[in-house]
């Protein structure tokens, strides 16, 4: 007599086998490419792999099922080892890396997986990451990052001044094209300022306190493992410093040195595996806030002509202040993408000024249709 649910525990376990062993097979060709400390790591990483693999094979053959035979090699575990053994290792990495970030969660709560297991998928993105991080090729790439904005407040104060300048210049622009009364027109620049600064910061507050709360309960998690499992957590920490160059028994003292103090230990393993900072985890009401006052800045250029003027000359004022804006807007984003602050510029004054002219005709059709 067949247990319910039988074949669907027998599928699910087949199909996890065989995708550990096509990871397996994949890590293996990786670290036949590359050299020195990467290739112990990649090889590493294959062993973790086919042990996961041997789990699903038992649990198969607790259920009296016949474990199949390890799947055929895909057509992308050729592709990436050639490209890693004709190029490098870093080109691949990212793919990788993307790759173990999408199933970081895959065991978190399956009671049929281990507790190793969870943490096992878990730091493999972050290994990777390191692995990436150090490679020569990539530090170079980032070298032209070191004068630009670390903390991301410039580039998101930008960005908001950005949307509130495109969004309440093209407001303005389609009540003007409509041949409203300049007190018409005002209000409705301040209607858009307000209701589009609001709704920002109104968003930004409720994604950045989903995004804490997200955090937290990771480092929550990270907890727990360092509880339940230290001995695990032990050695992802050491592997994750052999990832960063250091070779393997100095990076196992270190991670033993640091797994000794508890409060040091949660502390390293957040910052060293999940990548986040715990003391600056965001705050909602300062996101808000700034959020809030980004939008406005941008939103008030193309209102205040109208605030102190009327009529053509206040219309003028307003194009010339707004392209003016947009100008400064995207030669700022240019800089701080490393680009051209002139072509940047050009661009966001030819994007922004577009949407703005298209607006300002389809306001001139609606009103002269609604004068008709």
């Amino acid at each position: 007599m067949t247990t319910p649910g039988k074949p669907t525990q027998v599928g699910r376990y087949r199909e996890l086998l065989a995708s550990e062993q096509r990871s397996a097979a994949l890590y293996t060709r990786l670290a036949d490419a590359a050299s020195g400390e990467q290739q112990k790591i990649l090889t590493e990483l294959a062993a973790v792999e086919r042990k996961h693999a041997a789990h699903w094979a038992d649990k198969l053959t607790e259920l009296g099922e016949l474990v199949p035979d390890a799947p055929r090699t895909r057509l992308r575990t050729r592709l990436m080892g050639w490209v890693a053994c004709w190029f490098s290792i870093a080109a691949v990495l990212p793919f990788l890396e993307r790759a173990e970030e999408a199933d970081a969660g895959l065991y978190q709560g399956d009671a049929d997986a281990t507790a190793a297991m969870a943490v096992d998928e878990r730091s493999h993105a972050r290994v990777l990451t390191h692995l990436r991080e150090t490679d020569p090729s990539s530090i170079r790439r980032r070298e032209r990052w070191h004068r630009g904005d670390r903390s991301g407040a410039l580039r998101a104060a930008v960005f908001g001044v950005n949307d509130g300048l495109v969004s309440n210049t093209s407001l303005v622009m389609g009540f003007a094209g409509s041949g409203a009364a300049g007190s018409t027109i005002l209000f409705a620049g301040l209607a858009g300022l307000l209701a589009g600064a609001f709704s920002m910061a109104a968003g930004e507050y409720i994604s950045m306190r989903s995004q804490k709360e997200s955090y937290e309960r990771e480092i929550s998690l990270e907890s727990e493992e360092l509880r339940d499992d230290p001995e695990a957590e032990v050695e992802e920490l050491a592997l994750i410093y052999r990832a960063k160059g250091l070779d393997v028994q100095e990076a196992q003292r270190v991670a033993v040195t640091i797994m000794a103090d508890r409060d040091t230990a949660l502390d390293t393993m957040v910052r060293e595996e999940l990548g986040l900072d715990p003391d600056q985890l965001g705050s909602p009401w300062s996101a808000a806030a700034s959020s809030l006052l980004a939008f406005a800045a941008g939103a008030v250029v193309v209102v205040l002509p109208f605030a102190f003027g009327s009529g053509m000359a206040a219309l003028f004022a307003a194009i010339a202040s707004a392209g003016a804006a947009l100008f400064a807007v995207g030669a700022t984003i240019g800089h701080i993408n490393g680009r051209s602050a002139l072509r940047g510029g050009a661009r966001q004054l030819l994007i922004g000024g577009g949407a703005a002219v298209l607006v300002f005709i389809i306001g001139h059709w609606a009103g002269a249709g609604a004068h008709a």
